[in-house]
């Protein structure tokens, strides 16, 4: 997920990832937060003419729903006093070393020895051609394919006769692709990989010297003291994130809505529709050809369209609820606080940038969502102190933005894992061995 894209998405994104209370609330959170994917990757092409324009009341306050009685449309789930767990997971000495050992692989240099050979740990810049019975088989070839000896990523044997190769070296390397192989023609059977190192890195050995070299420290032991305090704040921000979406998803998955409101799901649906045209056009392409290029049929698309809108309309009626119920505005200090660390964290100071970038119904939302949040961690139950909220709002914030970039990431990088292949593509093929 795009960081500028993440304001305009913020409110469905921490609505809607809710592991499901029974099959039609799995349904409909699995189906907006997809849509929560979508809408985030077209809000950059989006133009202003595809925001919608924020709601009021007939003293001119800003609404989130177009209904006065939201009572009337929703049954929402008791807010006050739900327990919640605001534990922070311990940092390690373990986690220490690991984290130490990752970044010094961050780190690593280019061997030059000629005398030097590959070991475990090193990273490797390999050539290499795959064949079976003196034919070259498909998937099997790569070039300038760097890989981490040890990592596991490779089918067995392959990382294994790296080893103890130097730069320059070429060989034969024997194997035998499990028995689980996904490629039915390749499982279980023998083949050979004739590897060529190209280059080689390795980790530098953590040293004071090293230390004083290369970080703000002079020993080893104050560089893992600091990567202990910068764990140690990773996992507060962690905790303090977690404690945010699960108040909010808690309270979202145990609501009931009694009926929608047509003006504002017709909206929501607009809106969505209008992105994803944006997107499309963006591409050179109609609305329908974007579609199906997604494998999406037009049918599906429109039943998704609906499903976003309901999904969000949802929460944007428990949230004004909430802030109906106990009295407050999206224009009262406190609500002007959040949208000023959202200014200054999205928008370099500029309230207009802000909004010309995602749209004041964006802004509202995010602003109304981060205020409830609050209300219910101050309101929950705890088995120890709750934390400090106030301070660590734009951590939170970031952290989760990091966490859905990342966990794209995670699985990308899961699925490009160990049949050895020339193109990028191929690789996910490997995520099985």
């Amino acid at each position: 997920m795009k960081r500028k894209a993440y304001l305009a998405a913020l409110v469905m994104c921490m609505a809607l990832a809710v592991n499901g209370c029974g099959n039609d609330k799995e349904t409909e959170n699995k189906a907006a937060q997809e849509q929560t994917e979508t809408t985030t990757d077209t809000t950059d092409t989006a133009d202003s003419q595809t925001q919608a324009e924020p709601y009021t009341d007939s003293t001119g306050a800003t609404r989130l729903v177009s209904v006065d009685n939201v009572e009337k449309y929703i049954t929402i789930a008791d807010y006050k006093g739900i327990t919640l767990d605001n534990s922070v997971q311990e940092v390690t000495d373990d986690a220490v070393e690991n984290r130490v050992a990752e970044n010094l692989k961050d780190n690593s240099v280019e061997v030059t020895d000629e005398s030097a050979v590959v070991q475990d740990g090193d990273t490797v810049t390999i050539n290499f051609v795959g064949t079976r019975d003196g034919e070259a088989f498909e998937g099997g070839t790569g070039n300038n394919y760097d890989l981490v000896i040890g990592s596991g990523t490779m089918i067995p044997g392959f990382e294994e006769g790296i080893v103890g190769m130097k730069k320059g070296e070429t060989k034969d390397v024997p194997v035998t692709f499990p028995e689980s192989y996904r490629s039915t023609e390749l499982a279980g059977k023998d083949a050979v990989f004739q590897i060529t190192v190209q280059s080689f890195k390795r980790p530098p050995e953590l040293t004071d010297d090293w230390v004083a070299s290369n970080t703000d420290y002079t020993t080893t032991d104050d560089y893992k003291a600091s990567v202990r305090t910068q764990l140690e704040q990773e996992a507060q921000d962690q905790a303090q994130s977690s404690l945010r979406s699960t108040a909010w998803t808690t309270i979202f998955t145990n609501s009931e809505v009694v009926e929608y409101p047509e003006k504002d799901v017709e909206e929501a649906a607009k809106t969505f529709r209008s992105q994803a045209e944006a997107y499309a056009k963006q591409g050179n392409m109609e609305l329908k050809d974007f579609v199906e290029s997604q494998g999406v049929s037009m049918d599906d698309f429109e039943a998704q369209c609906q499903q976003y809108a309901q999904a969000k309309v949802k929460q944007d009626l428990i949230i004004q609820g909430i802030m109906d119920a106990e009295g407050m505005t999206l224009e009262d200090e406190e609500s002007l606080a959040i949208q000023n660390q959202l200014v200054e964290q999205y928008a370099s100071g500029d309230l207009a940038a802000l909004i010309d970038t995602y749209g004041q119904v964006a802004v509202d939302e995010s602003i109304g969502l981060m205020r409830v949040q609050d209300f219910i961690i101050a309101n929950a139950n705890y088995d120890q102190p709750a934390a400090d909220t106030a301070d660590s709002q734009a951590a939170d914030e970031a952290e989760t933005t990091d966490t859905a970039e990342n966990t794209d990431n995670t699985g990308a990088a899961a699925d490009s894992a160990s049949e050895p292949d020339a193109s990028a593509d191929a690789q996910d093929t490997d995520s099985e061995n």
